[in-house]
């Protein structure tokens, strides 16, 4: 398993990261535990989470039920140390964590308390905020983004805000390091500012999608990430299973996750299925798995600091599992470049 830098923190995380949004609905607490397992013997390092998790749904009854399951885990194992975690902070909209409230100095302390009492642990290695407060362009929103008419100066006074409040917890030892999602260039380089003015916590890490479906980091975000040491931690790698190809021709397989979510979050559009169709062809030529070539590719990226991967079962974990072995020729490079010109934004 490949080990990359985690931002500036001098700690290194597997390429492969072990996504647990399934966990407590989709998959039950024992199922959660064995792919923790699982992912551990295979050399993974890495977790990530969320409070407001799990999804398919979100709902007020299931808040937190995630963190839960990994905090059964330590308790039953006891090997909390041997990986690196992370989870976030819900914000604004996110209407069953504090009623939607916006991340503040007043939000972080309680926030961070229970994350901690749900995943049994003293501490969060990477501790990220979900969702910029001003609004983002993530989740479809690119297509009609007009950024929100805000005070500047209210914006950037709870950025700092919030960094003290996050330096104050990084003193109390309960989160080592900060990371955001969902965020654009602009948002990161003034988290980055104000962290090296005021001496507060850096931002090591960005969480956002992208896959080969969704390649909107690919400009300012990738500069920004690689000049300033900020490594994308993508989620929807596989495009919320779509690259897997088991929606093709129609299919709706029992128990996936377009039986729970049928537009799929907006990605299930007229020209997603024929952008998925030039990867599959693409992998057939080449005696690729699509899931294996659309991980590996991840890792060919200058930025990629590691990919969250979910699975709802243990078989599909094992499928991601096997694309550390793969390495992407300079002619399968080539036709993804030329597949990607051809359905630049399939949704």
């Amino acid at each position: 398993m490949k080990m990359n830098p985690l931002g500036r923190t001098g700690l290194t995380v597997s390429e492969l990261c072990l996504g647990s949004m399934t966990w407590g609905t989709q998959n039950s607490e024992a199922e959660g535990h064995a792919q923790i397992d699982r992912a551990l013997a295979a050399g993974i390092n890495f977790m990530d989470t969320a409070e407001m998790y799990p999804v398919n749904p979100v709902s007020a009854e299931t808040l937190g039920r995630t963190e839960d399951i990994i905090g059964t885990w330590h308790a039953r194992t006891g090997r909390r140390a041997e990986y690196i975690l992370a989870t976030k902070h819900s914000g604004e909209g996110m209407a069953h964590t504090r009623g939607g409230a916006a991340i503040s100095a007043e939000t972080i302390p309680a926030a961070i308390e229970g994350s901690l009492r749900r995943l049994q642990t003293d501490y969060i290695d990477l501790y990220q905020f979900h969702w910029p407060n001003r609004g983002s362009y993530m989740f479809r929103k690119h297509w009609s983004y007009d950024p929100r008419p805000a005070d500047r100066a209210a914006v950037i006074a709870n950025m700092q805000d919030c960094l003290e409040a996050l330096q104050r917890e990084v003193d109390r030892g309960t989160i080592r390091h900060f990371g955001l999602s969902n965020e654009s260039a602009w948002g990161t380089s003034q988290w980055l500012r104000l962290s090296e003015d005021h001496g507060l916590p850096r931002v090591q890490t960005m969480q956002n999608e992208y896959s080969l479906l969704c390649r909107l980091y690919d400009t300012d975000m990738a500069e920004l990430s690689v000049y300033e040491d900020v490594g994308l931690i993508a989620f929807s790698p596989l495009g919320t299973g779509l690259l897997t190809g088991k929606y093709q021709g129609g299919a709706i397989p029992d128990h996936s996750r377009m039986t729970l979510n049928p537009d799929m979050g907006g990605r299930k559009t007229e020209r997603v299925f024929g952008a998925v169709e030039a990867y599959m062809g693409i992998a057939a030529r080449h005696g690729l798995d699509p899931v294996h070539m659309a991980l590996a590719w991840c890792r060919t990226r200058p930025f990629m600091c590691s990919a969250i991967f979910g699975a709802t079962t243990i078989a599909q974990l094992d499928r991601a599992l096997g694309s550390v072995d793969v390495v992407l020729s300079d002619e399968v490079m080539g036709e993804i470049a030329a597949a990607h010109r051809a359905h630049p934004m399939p949704y």
